[in-house]
């Protein structure tokens, strides 16, 4: 991994986007060793900084640090601790980039198109962190991270933490349009397809998505409008499987305008009847394959279930749900670096 991190630049390029205000002749561990020791950390399955107790004396550990086996120890706890707290607001700006710019030089080529999944992710805390606070479908207190990735190469290319009770959409927007001009800057003539779940389908995102020009897909949940004019086809779904006792999927797909909303939008619905009951879900979407073949586009939505798997991998394989710093900014910057050791995962 050290290796391969020399290669791609990752975490020289992470400490490049960060300040050091310390006096530089009382300095005894760099940010570069520091940052080093706690992304490589949390691939070797160790995601506390307690885990360096231990960890700063490894021969192992010293020597991907740059430090001899025979030379002082690595950074402590406590001095990871106040790593964690200096970091300020100007190196998240500069941080957003570094990861951006990461994955702009991940492809040998220009990409003619591009899928970028963007969702949350519940984040359990167990302490009095600034900014966490009860959600009430989580049922416990929290933070709220979210994470765009890419479908193509599954990198993190943005990330957020929200407050613990912030609607999953809070400032959605605005990351797809700064993700989106920051890659059209790199790619021009890229197509980009935005997929999300229901949570962020409000009217300021799909607003953002028609001013970019991106294809979306985006879930919106039932309400009785939607199962009314939907109703006759689960019924023959239903009629169908009681029939021939095989699975059943069938798709409607017409205009429709929620009140909230300016003008018209794509609906597909999908109406499934099986051994298990029955089944609704609808997405909007402004995909031009959408309005041939409904079921050829929500089954490509449906294969957004990956991007959450990249989540899953993110929360519970790196353990970036290990946020007990006591400041929110300190919080901020251990994602950061959970997202920094996935994407070195990821290149491997």
């Amino acid at each position: 991994f050290r290796q391969l991190d020399e290669e791609v630049g990752l975490t020289r390029q992470f400490v490049e986007a960060l300040v050091d205000r310390r006096h530089v002749g009382y300095v005894d561990h760099t940010f570069l060793e520091m940052t080093r020791s706690r992304i490589y950390g949390i691939i070797a399955d160790y995601p506390d900084q307690n885990d360096h107790d231990v960890l700063r004396s490894d021969p192992i550990f010293k020597l991907i640090c740059d430090r001899s086996i025979e030379g002082d120890d690595l950074a402590s706890q406590p001095t990871l601790s106040r790593f964690e707290n200096a970091i300020d607001t100007g190196c998240f700006l500069r941080l957003r980039d570094v990861f951006i710019d990461q994955f702009i030089a991940s492809f040998e080529e220009p990409p003619s198109h591009l899928t970028l999944d963007i969702d949350p992710f519940d984040d359990p805390t167990h302490g009095q962190q600034q900014l966490t606070f009860f959600h009430g479908y989580y049922d416990q207190y929290q933070y709220l991270p979210r994470v765009i990735t890419c479908a193509e190469n599954d990198l993190v290319v943005d990330l957020c933490l929200l407050y613990g009770s912030a609607h999953a959409a809070l400032g959605a927007a605005d990351d797809l349009e700064y993700v989106v001009r920051r890659l059209r800057e790199a790619w021009p003539g890229v197509r980009i397809h935005i997929r999300a779940d229901s949570g962020l389908g409000v009217p300021k995102v799909y607003s953002a998505c028609e001013g970019l020009d991106t294809d979306y897909t985006i879930g919106i949940s039932m309400n009785s409008r939607l199962k009314k004019l939907t109703d006759s086809l689960l019924e023959e779904a239903v009629s169908r499987f009681e029939a021939t006792g095989e699975p059943q999927r069938l798709f409607a797909a017409f205009w429709y305008r929620a009140d909230s909303w300016p003008a018209q939008r794509w609906v597909v619905v999908k109406c499934e009847a099986n051994s298990q009951g029955t089944n609704r879900r609808a997405v909007v979407t402004n995909r031009p394959g959408g309005f041939v073949l409904p079921s050829a586009a929500y089954d490509e939505y449906a294969d957004r279930g990956e991007g959450e798997n990249r989540n899953k991998e993110l929360k519970c394989g790196l353990q970036a749900d290990r946020l007990s710093d006591h400041r929110y900014f300190a919080n901020l910057f251990r994602l950061y670096l959970h997202a920094a050791a996935y994407n070195l995962l990821v290149h491997m």
